[in-house]
């Protein structure tokens, strides 16, 4: 765990950075410098690129992943240069559907808002810089470089996002170009990590592709089917709360989804390196690393995302005061979304395991099957109960789908993410989750932010190290603490 542990500090520390300019964004600039209607715009356009991008990828950023380490040196460039022209396969199709059916697309997703007609070609752009954005971040992270990849995702955007913001605020350009600003914005980062990651290993353009070449394009082909229903699992209420109800509410409902979202970081950041680790250890078929990892991995972020949930809950109702008032009523989307990421958390490297092993297949089936669940429920749920619909949607999908892949891993492999010491972690939660919901302050809602979310903090700390509940936590701590004795 050691390289895992160090480099995902570092991933960390840079994803928290962007996570602070995002929450800067959401709370003090997106909602009061953009109208309602065109942040939900903006939302509707950033959740719709990031659906297609598993299309326009077509699978590749995965793909790369699994079957870099199957190659000798010499078969890398071929390889290489493979993964860089597959994506046209996805990217070429959409161009043409976009360019040829632009005026029945826009009158589909444009009914109940008609502003959202002429922002199609912006939804193609911002998907396909992030197809590329992903496939150099998995150029990147076979390389074990996956820092400078990580900040790329998450710092560069927000702080540029921060950036144009705060000119549009100060007239310096329209709303109008506000937009093309923001695409552009997603374009130059996959141009820059494509430099980045041609100065880790430039390749030589070999067409004398690999012996397996049918087999790595049928993965990448299945693949998207995952990648997709992943993302629809994430993704889809954003673009179907469009459908349904005027578009600002797709900036309410982003709003408290992204304070959810914060649970998840720790996970992101350690999947960076998780991934790739586990695919070599499953290509060396080695059933004990991979479930000593699984469990780590499982514990550690357990104990992160449930210390998350539990901070962004109870003190969710001063940290609403800082927002305009249109905002205030997430506190059941913020909750549900919020339980959804712990159990992501809880499965650890479970994503890694399955998508790398000869079972992915399987599991895509599942994954479809779920997305297409996920889909029937939001169009059941979100015309009779609104946005709170769609985050009932999603707890549900995601539940089912991360149960059906818990399940599925102990069948296949043996192996479970639970550990006694999952159980201590949850007692700690529960306990400290008693105690503060009646413990509050009547200082300025930030001050009570601080000063509640110290106290539970160093509480949780001290349950950790008291308890000896984790080793890589203890270790931490105790290096910590005898330095500063």
């Amino acid at each position: 765990m050691g390289i895992v542990l160090k480099q995902s500090l570092k991933n960390v520390f840079t994803t928290y950075l962007g996570f602070l300019f995002g929450a800067v964004n959401t709370v003090f600039l997106y909602t009061k410098i953009l109208p309602d209607s065109y942040y939900g715009l903006v939302t509707f356009i950033l959740a719709s690129g990031a659906i297609l991008m598993p299309l326009m990828a077509f699978g590749v950023h995965n793909t790369i992943v699994k079957f870099h380490s199957h190659y000798q040196e010499t078969e890398k460039d071929g390889f290489l240069t493979l993964m860089l022209l597959t994506p046209l396969l996805g990217t070429m199709p959409v161009c043409c559907l976009v360019f040829c059916f632009y005026e029945p697309l826009g009158n589909l997703v444009s009914r109940e808002n008609p502003m959202v007609k002429d922002y199609l070609w912006y939804v193609f752009f911002v998907g396909l810089s992030m197809a590329y954005f992903e496939v150099f971040y998995a150029w990147c992270k076979v390389h074990l470089k996956s820092v400078f990849g990580n900040f790329m995702k998450e710092v560069f955007g927000r702080v540029g996002v921060t950036i144009l913001l705060v000119l549009l605020y100060f007239d310096v350009f329209s709303l109008d170009t506000f937009f093309k600003l923001l695409v552009g914005l997603y374009i130059l980062r996959a141009i820059v990590l494509k430099i980045y990651a041609f100065r880790i290993h430039f390749p030589k353009l070999d067409f004398s592709f690999p012996n397996n070449t049918k087999e790595v394009l049928l993965y990448s082909l299945l693949l998207i089917l995952g990648g997709s229903a992943a993302l629809i699992l994430l993704e889809i209420d954003k673009v179907m709360i469009n459908q349904f109800v005027q578009i600002e509410n797709v900036a309410y409902y982003g709003v408290a989804v992204y304070i959810a979202t914060v649970i998840i970081v720790p996970s992101r950041a350690m999947h960076q390196i998780t991934y790739p680790l586990t695919a070599e250890l499953l290509n060396n078929g080695d059933s004990f690393g991979l479930e000593a990892l699984y469990k780590k991995t499982s514990l550690t972020l357990f104990i992160a995302s449930g210390i998350l949930f539990l901070l962004i809950v109870l003190n969710l109702e001063d940290l609403y005061l800082l927002l305009p008032e249109n905002y205030r009523d997430g506190f059941f989307i913020v909750f549900l979304i919020g339980m959804a990421k712990v159990f992501d958390s809880l499965l650890g490297n479970n994503n890694s395991i399955l998508y790398n092993s000869k079972y992915y297949k399987t599991i895509l089936i599942f994954g479809v099957g779920l997305s297409a669940l996920t889909i029937t429920l939001n169009l059941l749920l979100i015309p009779k109960y609104g946005i709170e619909g769609a985050a009932l949607a999603s707890f549900i999908s995601i539940f089912l789908f991360n149960l059906t892949k818990i399940i599925f891993v102990k069948l296949k492999f043996g192996i479970l993410p639970f550990t006694k010491s999952t159980f201590k972690v949850f007692a700690a939660l529960v306990l400290l989750g008693a105690l503060f919901s009646v413990f509050n302050f009547d200082f300025h809602p930030i001050l009570n932010i601080l000063l509640k979310s110290g106290f539970i903090v160093i509480m949780y700390l001290g349950i950790l190290y008291r308890f000896e509940i984790s080793e890589d936590i203890s270790g931490v701590l105790s290096k910590w603490l005898r330095k500063r004795q």
